[in-house]
């Protein structure tokens, strides 16, 4: 089974600026992640990250999320897809300095769309690289939309399709962003608390709860992730999905086979114990 990797775009970037990577954050993340595939060769990964102020911001400044018409300036199209491109070279470079062997799997050039919904990808490149030991890093991206003309797909959409449309389903899905989903915003209210496991006992109640992102975000904030997130534990038995946040040392905990006091859990199967 394998381990899916999401970092978050406003963990690797500052997503309120413009092209601007978190060299320092990449670079412990990547040194985790190799720290883990020491503590567990079996380990079987495949990591995505998202564009943060790298694709988002073409992507809203030009509309691309909404739909480009036939006839329109594809330049934001190309620009979006070329930051999202420069900063999955940065995340990739930083694997293999770590001695990850990881290799970059642009998804536009085998993605289609229909409403901003994944209809068609070619993931054999995908397959072969997991079939030879290798690490693929995926990212979101730009797509040919047969209705808009063009839409942005998300990490998270990307990972779901490989979830729910392939054979390459895992055990567990870790997104590296948010400390945690907590009942209210801690950045302002000092009575949030944090909600360590999320099941169709409390879902509604998180979903309620769940606000957009708080910089430039055009794949739809938490509510979305969650929304999908839960799609997924739903239609995968045994599947667990982690939110965790950036504290050093945390993501190689999280792939380790322990239990950790740090994050929230979403699974549909209620019977385990934390």
């Amino acid at each position: 089974m394998y381990t899916f990797i999401k970092l978050g775009g406003s963990v690797i970037t500052d997503k309120a600026g413009r092209d601007a990577a978190d060299l320092p954050v990449i670079t412990r993340l990547a040194a985790e992640i190799a720290q883990a595939r020491v503590a567990n060769p079996a380990l079987r990964l495949l990591i995505g990250h998202g564009s943060g102020s790298f694709g988002h911001h073409y992507a809203a400044k030009y509309g691309v999320h909404h739909g480009l018409a036939s006839d329109a300036d594809w330049m934001g199209f190309a620009l979006t897809a070329g930051a999202a491109l420069r900063l999955n070279r940065i995340v990739v470079d930083a694997l293999l300095a770590a001695g990850v062997p990881a290799i970059e799997i642009q998804p536009s050039s085998a993605l289609r769309s229909t409403a901003s919904q994944v209809v068609a990808w070619d993931t054999a490149s995908v397959a072969a690289a997991l079939t030879y030991g290798l690490i693929p890093v995926i990212h979101g991206d730009v797509a040919f939309d047969s209705q808009q003309g063009s839409a942005i797909i998300s990490t998270e959409q990307l990972l779901a399709h490989l979830v729910l449309a392939t054979s390459m389903r895992p055990s567990r899905i870790i997104l590296v962003g948010e400390d945690a989903v907590y009942t209210a915003d801690p950045r302002t209210d000092p009575y949030a608390e944090r909600i360590p496991l999320i099941t169709a006992a409390n879902l509604d109640a998180v979903l309620h709860g769940a606000g957009a992102s708080h910089a430039v975000d055009v794949t739809g904030g938490m509510r979305s992730k969650l929304d999908l997130m839960w799609r997924l534990v739903s239609a995968i038995p045994g599947l667990e999905v982690r939110l965790i946040g950036t504290h050093p040392g945390l993501l190689t905990d999280a792939l380790g086979a322990g239990q950790i006091d740090a994050g929230t859990i979403i699974r549909a199967d209620t019977d385990r114990i934390c």
